[in-house]
């Protein structure tokens, strides 16, 4: 296991102007450039800045045989920044130790630890509205994360923006998909699962059902490797296996402080799975994520870990699975009548489709770094539990059973929901099939 920091132990303080300069990766490699020969503590000021002004959601420093190579992670594809030599290296990374709490002399194991940032207050002239925006809600935390490797010891620093925190109706959903959460989420009981990948967006999901459903009435804990996200109102505890306070541990704690919602970040043994579902059937609302590739794989996943069908069947209420797909940019996309392929993909999946439709392609400009997108946002599918789904579940069905079962109950597959974002504008379906494989 890694090393694992407890508490924050540094804080980087940025200069608002730094948010205003960094519009593009061009910006902010030319910026990083200009300070290579000032202080350290400089260097990564920028660094820090400019991944925050991009909206990156963490940094990569790899070092390599001749010299270390920099990349930053935006709208989940990594892009290269630019290479440095090896002495900027070695500052960087005891700067980060030292600002994270990582032990120094140790080089030959994995570390993590954890620092913040902060922006010094701006000035109320227009041109630092683009800081405010950013720092007006609060620290920004960065999980540095350290992994011996051939030429040196990689850096990762992952970003916790806490504007990441969003609201339902801000994740992409269609109208009906809305009405059906705002509908489950008002129970008393039962399991919320979301499915998907690592970086996915599911804890953000489910962060945006508890700010729907927090009030002075209602007991909220969450049980999370690590927190992301801090909501005023709830309890939140973090697991720590080194000391043997695991997901299973920390939820048997949990049902002893008398909780009406309870979300696990998530589900990885038999003893989380069996306990979680318990307390969804004992009159707990129970919110949780799961790694599957699809809705339709919840079931056996759960029955992979050792529960079950008997005590799955009747605890969840609601499967939902998910993925983020890039927008493009609305500076420089174009409209334009899809080739016949296209149309005839868009005509099977969708079945009623104008032949005078246009759909959205990427094209690339300064403002999205050339890519043709800027932004995420979800594409879902999700079926409902009822007594019908129940009756079947009971049965163990396959995976492709149940699949088939929930298309059959209406269940708009994920490949279908991001061609609807085509329609619309929203995505390209290079985009939406790059990230559903289909």
């Amino acid at each position: 296991m890694p090393e694992v920091s407890k508490k924050i132990k540094g804080e980087v303080t940025i200069s608002p102007e730094i948010l205003v300069e960094i519009k593009n990766v061009t910006d902010f490699r030319k910026k990083i450039k200009t300070f290579f020969e000032k202080r350290v503590t400089e260097v990564l000021e920028i660094i820090l800045g400019g991944a925050v002004s991009l909206d990156a959601s963490d940094i990569h420093i790899e070092p390599q045989e001749e010299e270390t190579k920099m990349r930053i992670r935006i709208d989940g594809l990594l892009q290269d920044v630019l290479f440095f030599n090896k002495k900027i290296y070695e500052n960087l990374l005891s700067r980060i130790k030292l600002l994270s709490g990582i032990k120094l002399n140790i080089t030959d194991r994995p570390q993590d630890g954890r620092f913040s940032i902060v922006c010094e207050k701006p000035e109320l002239a227009e041109s630092s509205l683009y800081a405010k925006r950013h720092m007006r809600i609060g620290p920004i935390e960065i999980r540095a994360s350290t992994l011996p490797a051939e030429y040196g010891e990689s850096i990762v620093l992952r970003i916790l923006n806490p504007k990441s925190l969003i609201d339902m109706e801000a994740l992409g959903l269609r109208k009906d998909l809305l009405e059906i959460f705002k509908e489950e989420i008002k129970k008393p009981n039962g399991m919320i699962i979301v499915t998907g990948p690592t970086g996915s967006g599911k804890t953000t999901t489910l962060y945006a059902f508890l700010k729907k459903i927090q009030k002075p009435e209602i007991k909220i804990i969450t049980i999370e490797d690590p927190i992301e996200y801090h909501l005023e109102g709830i309890s939140q505890t973090q697991v720590d296996p080194v000391h043997g306070y695991d997901f299973a541990n920390g939820l048997k704690s949990i049902m002893r402080q008398d909780p009406d919602v309870i979300l696990v970040g998530e589900i990885r043994d038999l003893e989380t799975a069996s306990i979680a579902l318990q307390a969804a059937l004992t009159g707990h609302l129970v919110l949780t994520t799961l790694h599957t590739n699809d809705a339709a794989g919840t079931i056996a996943r759960l029955q992979a870990l050792g529960e079950k069908a008997v005590n799955i069947a009747p605890a969840i209420n609601i499967a939902i699975a998910q993925r983020l797909v890039r927008k493009v940019c609305k500076n420089c996309s174009k409209l334009e009548k899809p080739p016949g392929q296209i149309l005839e993909k868009l005509k099977r999946e969708l079945k009623r489709i104008s032949k005078t439709i246009k759909v959205p392609r990427a094209v690339g400009c300064p403002d999205c770094n050339f890519t043709g997108y800027r932004g995420r946002i979800g594409i879902f599918e999700t079926f409902l539990v009822d007594d019908e789904m129940e009756k079947f579940i009971l049965t163990s069905p396959s995976i492709s059973a149940l699949r088939e079962k929930a298309i059959k109950k209406g269940m708009v597959t994920m490949y279908q929901d991001g061609l609807m974002k085509v329609l619309e504008g929203i995505t390209t379906i290079e985009e939406v099939e790059r990230v559903t494989g289909e």
